[in-house]
């Protein structure tokens, strides 16, 4: 049969993925790549060490990243992306800055890290207080704020889990629960750590409920890696990446109440007070058309489906 017609397959852009070895979700990462992005994962040599400070060093000691980046050279990337929260954030800024030299260097190709992602999206809407939800124990959440206030952010409340393994099998409802307990004091946005956290489904329905951007670690991740090739990354409702979603932290705000009519002079004829009511007293009232009612309200743009 001639299938010639079909004119073979669609050029792809590629994209390289440094991910740990326990890293579990690729099925996520490639939830936010078009359709004519590739993506190349590659894992770090196994430790038999669980998730702690200690494993997020080793992890991401420089040899180890090169050696990542050295095995996707074969298939070209346009980039290439540590996808490690932990590891990227372990040495502070500066530690991070080094690991993307060393990436950059190793495979002559430009290079980003999940924490350095972090930042940047943080830049983009604007926000400098922040609430974290984390599956990690308390050293590694601490480790982290340290990373947000080299990069200017401050931590207005937190949530973590104290897990040392199995990190991926987190439900979203134990995601959504840490979220509400941190999203106190008014952040500009809620951030939610670590890329073996599964987070795609439940970013749009926190924007909805807490009115405020909500980034993951994957998230930016892809955000970063694919806007470096001038791709835009597939997340529609949520905040980073759907203009319609957000134009800054602001716009995220709930609206202010609406102004009180003046009051109306009083019928001087009851009868006709009463004519055409359209309600008897108990009737419930119709709200399907009040643009005062939540259901109706556009002030905060479309909302994601339940």
């Amino acid at each position: 049969m001639d299938v010639s017609f079909l004119g073979g397959p669609k050029p792809q852009r590629g994209v390289g993925i440094v991910a740990p070895f326990d890293f579990a979700l690729d099925r996520e990462l490639w939830r936010w790549v078009p359709d004519d992005v590739s993506l190349h994962l590659t894992r770090t040599p196994f430790v038999p060490v669980e998730v702690s400070l200690d494993l997020a060093r080793l992890v991401s000691e420089h040899e180890t990243l090169r050696e990542g980046v050295r095995a996707l050279t074969a298939v070209a990337p346009e980039v290439v992306a540590y996808a490690c929260t932990s590891g990227s954030f372990v040495g502070g800024t500066a530690g991070e800055r080094a690991m993307t030299a060393a990436m950059a260097q190793s495979g002559e190709v430009p290079s980003l890290t999940t924490s350095g992602a972090l930042l940047a999206a943080l830049e983009e809407i604007g926000a400098h207080r922040i609430a974290v939800v984390t599956p990690y124990t308390k050293s590694v959440t601490d480790s982290l704020e340290e990373y947000l206030a080299e990069g200017g952010m401050s931590v207005t409340g937190r949530s973590y889990l104290g897990l040392t393994c199995h990190i991926w099998k987190v439900s979203y409802r134990e995601v959504v629960d840490m979220a509400r307990q941190a999203a106190v004091d008014a952040p500009d946005a809620l951030f939610i750590s670590c890329t073996n956290l599964p987070t795609y489904d439940v970013i749009p329905q926190l924007e909805a409920e807490l009115r405020m951007p909500v980034l993951s670690a994957n998230q930016v991740t892809m955000w970063a890696a694919l806007k470096s090739i001038g791709k835009e990354a597939v997340g529609p409702y949520q905040a980073l990446l759907d203009p319609v979603a957000r134009s800054g932290p602001a716009a995220m705000a709930p609206a202010p109440p609406p102004e009180p009519r003046a009051a109306e002079p009083p019928s001087t004829e009851p009868e006709a007070a009463l004519t055409g009511a359209g309600t008897e007293p108990g009737d419930p009232l119709d709200t399907a058309h009040d643009p005062a009612h939540p259901a109706q309200s556009e002030e905060w743009g479309p909302q994601p489906p339940a």
